[in-house]
């Protein structure tokens, strides 16, 4: 497993050894997601290096039967300046995993991949139907105007829940080599007739995230701020939704998709979610009020790449491989408002 020592690896190490199973685990610990080796990282089991570095590669990949690909720079980023380093790590260090897994003969992959892929939701129009929104406008955005419109008539759009086969348009660096990495392994398994599992996750929260980074999740962000004393800083109005899945939950994904037969000669994506829907401040709220600290504020305004509402369907999760998430969100938040986060 490639990424085995961070936030989601280290929780698959865990749900994996529980299982019987006895992972490899590589990382490279950048800076943006390490400042040490922490302390429930699975030691025996740990190599420290770059999914870049074939030889290395080579000796791990001739001792394993799948590879579960963790790795990557993750969150927002701070600006474009931060694009060579994500695609360096992203897709350029997968590119170098799928080519010595073909060495290896290693057949079966599953992909870190992310709800970024799809960009905005799904959005129906009363009178055109399912529409596919434009991005939204910055005019807009500082008159305090977040819903995006119908392209056809400019009315409300109502959000549904998305599923793995809805149009893809990835609107900032990070998914956009997320998509890549989709891509590639797709490529791959084509070329090589191996299987891909490819997971969507939503919006990952728990233990051991890492704090006070711009790559970070939102909840981190939060959960950051009411440590310092201050309130969790909301942008827009606080109301766009979201799918926030606990990591626990991210790491049984990974084992079902371990040990379930891979789709031969494809990749395959599947959302990881919790199909439970909570707006951005419903999050915040919950953490204030269980960590004890000062209520969110809203701050308006929107980054560049920011969507609205990005809610997922769990179905297909559910047939193909039998998940379903385990931890409700008021537990889930509760839980995380006083969980170790990463050094």
């Amino acid at each position: 497993m490639t990424g085995g020592a961070g936030f989601i690896g280290s929780h698959i190490a865990d749900a994996l050894a529980a299982q019987g199973h006895e992972p490899v685990l590589l990382d490279v610990f950048l800076p943006a997601a390490h400042n040490c080796v922490p302390p429930w990282t699975r030691g025996e089991w740990l190599e420290r290096g770059d999914i870049r570095d074939t030889d290395l590669l080579a000796r791990l990949l001739s001792t394993v039967d799948a590879v579960c690909h963790q790795a990557a720079m993750v969150g927002h980023g701070v600006d474009p300046t931060d694009a060579p380093d994500y695609a360096l790590h992203n897709d350029f260090g997968t590119a170098v995993l799928l080519a010595e897994m073909h060495r290896a003969g290693v057949k079966r992959l599953v992909l870190a991949s992310s709800m970024v892929v799809y960009g905005e939701g799904r959005y129906r129009c009363p009178s055109h139907g399912v529409v596919r929104p434009a991005p939204r406008r910055f005019s807009d955005i500082s008159a305090g105007l977040f819903e995006p419109p119908c392209p056809e008539c400019g009315g409300a759009l109502h959000s549904e829940l998305i599923a793995e086969d809805a149009p893809l348009d990835p609107r900032s660096t990070y998914a956009a080599t997320k998509l890549a990495q989709e891509h590639l392994a797709s490529a791959w398994a084509r070329q090589t007739g191996g299987g891909v599992w490819a997971l969507r996750y939503h919006n990952v929260y728990g233990p051991r995230m890492p704090r006070n980074t711009p790559y970070a999740g939102v909840a981190s962000m939060f959960r950051s701020s009411l440590e310092r004393g201050e309130a969790p800083r909301l942008m827009e109005d606080g109301l766009q939704r979201r799918d926030f899945v606990h990591v626990s939950d991210v790491a049984l994904a990974n084992v079902l998709a371990l040990e379930a037969a891979p789709p031969a000669g494809a990749l395959e994506a599947v959302n990881v979610c919790s199909g439970e829907p909570h707006t951005v401040g419903e999050l915040a709220t919950e953490l204030a009020r269980a960590h004890g600290g000062p209520m969110p504020e809203i701050i308006g305004g929107a980054r560049p790449g920011d969507v609205r509402h990005v809610v997922a369907d769990p179905a297909k999760a559910a047939r193909v491989l039998g998940y379903r998430a385990r931890t409700a969100f008021t537990t889930g938040v509760h839980s995380f408002a006083t969980a170790p986060l990463r050094p």
